[in-house]
Order: structure tokens, then C-alpha cells, then sequence
């Protein structure tokens, strides 16, 4: 069964001695961002905005930094890439990042998938030939909170680029889909995440799945809406591993960083 690993190092702070080959990709979408959001700025290597996520890093980047000048603040914190369907980003936003060069993809001829997809699909196409798709981590700030049924359609483009390494990031909590038929091994960064955590099944009728590392381990557990899933978990060590025959989500919380 294949080995996939998983580390929250983006809650860290970038360390220019660390040789592992994860490349990170930064999308903001339009919710309030998270207190830990030039953490991931930084990280990251592209940084794009999907639509009204512009506002928010025009608007509340500079919040982050009081002691700072707001024109310094986001002239520094510049998107790559705004893209979108224009209908949410403001007229001055769109002409202060265009006069500093980032890029503007309209995309609002495609009314069938949400801004995420789009941001998704654009940074995924990046990849050449000779790159290791496995090696992406797209993080996604302003994924939770808000709207339901934009939550829920960001949860979408979890599982349709399942293939694809996406973390939805809001101020208390990460999800990321753990896929099916794969041992996951996740190492618990505790100075910045958990205790609390959860498995939650996901496309599937039922998930029969294996734990160790939580204080309620699952053993060949059927997990389903329903009947039972795992929610209120507690991590208790440093790795915890986990195999299912159905796609799952996992979360857990993030402290205040």
C-alpha cells in the first residue's frame, strides 16, 4: 500500500535550511483572513487570489501589520495571479495590482465552477511534464467560515482533485482529504496544532478505517452519516497513521499562533 506523508511545516516559520522538496502555492479566497496568513505568504513560491480574495489581502494585510505603512504593507504582499469571475473584486483593488504587474485571468465565461476550482485548475496546469505533482501543496486561506454552501463547495474540490495535495486553512482549523487506499502518515506539529481532530467519510457510502496515534483509535471501524464518525478525536503523539478503503477528511484544530 503506498506511504503518503503529511506535515503542517506551513504553520512554521520558513526555514531556509530545510532541503525537502514540498513546493507550496498560496489561494485567498474572499472570507476574512487567518491571523497566520503572511506565515503562508511566505511559504509559498505563487500566491493567487481568487476574485474578492483580492480585498481581503488589499484590505486586511496591512491590519496584520499596525506598525507598518499600508501602501509598504501591500505593495510587498503583491498576487501573482488574481483569477476569477470578476463579479466580487472592487475597481480599485483590480487597478492598484495591475498598475504592480500581477497577472488578471477573467474567467467569467465559465459559470459551472467556483473560483477555487478555477485557482485549483490553473496552479495545477503549472506543473511541467518533469515535475512531481505529489510535491504541490496548494494552500487554501479563507476556506471555512461564511457561507455554507461555499464551504461545502470547497470541500468539492477536495475530492475532485483528489489527486492533488489541497488544504483548506481558517483560523482554527485545516481539512485535507486523505484518499482512499493509501497509509497516510501525518506528523503532528503540537506547537501549532491539535489536540482536537476528526476523520470525517466522504464519497462513499461507508469507510471501514484503521488509526493509531489518536485517544479513540479506530480498528476496521465503519464510519458513515448516520451512524458514526469520528469527531471531538485527540491526538497523542507525534505521528498518527491512517488507512480506509473510502476517501476521508481530516481536521484538526490550530492553536493561536
Amino acid at each position: 500500500m503506498e506511504v503518503m506523508r503529511h506535515c503542517s511545516r506551513f504553520l512554521l516559520p520558513p526555514n531556509s535550511n530545510d532541503t525537502r522538496c514540498m513546493r507550496y502555492a498560496l489561494v485567498v479566497l474572499n472570507q476574512r483572513l487567518p491571523r497566520f496568513a503572511a506565515l503562508l505568504w511566505d511559504h509559498a513560491q505563487v500566491r493567487v487570489c481568487a476574485d474578492g480574495g483580492a480585498n481581503r489581502v488589499f484590505d486586511e494585510m496591512p491590519l496584520l501589520f499596525p506598525l507598518q505603512h499600508p501602501s509598504q504593507v501591500r505593495s510587498r504582499y503583491k498576487p501573482d495571479v488574481i483569477k476569477g469571475d470578476m463579479d466580487s473584486i472592487r475597481k480599485d483593488v483590480l487597478h492598484f495590482y495591475t498598475n504592480l504587474g500581477t497577472k488578471i485571468l477573467d474567467a467569467s465565461h465559465d459559470q459551472d465552477t467556483t473560483d477555487l476550482h478555477k485557482c485549483v485548475a490553473y496552479l495545477r496546469d503549472l506543473t511541467t511534464p518533469n515535475t512531481d505533482e505529489s510535491a504541490l501543496c496548494i494552500l487554501v486561506a479563507g476556506a471555512l467560515g461564511g457561507r455554507f454552501d461555499h464551504e461545502m463547495g470547497n470541500i468539492n474540490v477536495l475530492c475532485r482533485f483528489s489527486s492533488t495535495r489541497i488544504i483548506l486553512l481558517s483560523d482554527d482549523c485545516l481539512i485535507q482529504l486523505l484518499p482512499k487506499n493509501h497509509r497516510h502518515e501525518i506528523v503532528i506539529q503540537s506547537s501549532v496544532e491539535g489536540p482536537h481532530c476528526g476523520l470525517i467519510p466522504i464519497g462513499m457510502p461507508s469507510a471501514s478505517s484503521t488509526t493509531t496515534g489518536l485517544q479513540w483509535d479506530l480498528n476496521d471501524t465503519e464510519m458513515k452519516f448516520g451512524g458514526l464518525i469520528s469527531t471531538s478525536n485527540i491526538v497523542k503523539g507525534d505521528i498518527v497513521t491512517v488507512e480506509s478503503d473510502s476517501d476521508l477528511l481530516w481536521t484538526i484544530s490550530i492553536k493561536k499562533l
